[in-house]
């Protein structure tokens, strides 16, 4: 798979996250602080990898900032994006399952390493729902962003 990563800051558990993904034979894209001579304001950063995916050069993202509620905030402008915040693996399984997220918001200060072998374990294992309402709720986070783009 195909996985953009930013980070607003070169932390111990943004420099995990790109080498537990090549651990688990992922494609990783890096932005912001994790790519020398990128922008990695929490809100530029975001928007790039968030655009990877909107743009289907990814196929999911990961975006970081000290809290998450940042990165996800900017990735969530992104027409196409349903980014998900999880703290922990069983967000990252409803997130995956009931929302069809496809880029996960990770804090960079909640998140030890252990606790991030547990996000990805969750968010990789987890495959979105076939129920009716499940799919009805996520076609309409897509009628929200086509109302966006057209008005």
């Amino acid at each position: 798979m195909r996985i953009s990563v930013s980070s607003d800051m070169d932390e111990p558990v943004a420099r995990a996250l790109l080498a537990e993904l090549e651990r688990r034979g992922h494609e990783v894209i890096p932005y912001g602080a994790l790519r020398a001579g990128d922008d990695p304001q929490w809100a530029a950063c975001s928007e790039a990898a968030a655009r990877e995916v909107a743009d289907g050069r990814a196929d999911q993202a990961v975006v970081c900032c000290w809290t998450g509620t940042g990165a996800s905030i900017a990735a969530n402008k992104v027409p196409g994006v349903r980014a998900a915040l999880c703290t922990d693996a069983y967000s990252a399984d409803g997130a995956r399952r009931w929302n069809d997220a496809n880029v996960l918001a990770l804090s960079l200060r909640l998140t030890s390493e252990p606790l991030l072998k547990e996000i990805l374990d969750a968010w990789f294992a987890a495959e979105p729902s076939d129920d009716a309402e499940d799919r009805e709720n996520v076609a309409r986070v897509g009628r929200l962003d086509a109302d966006r783009a057209a008005g």
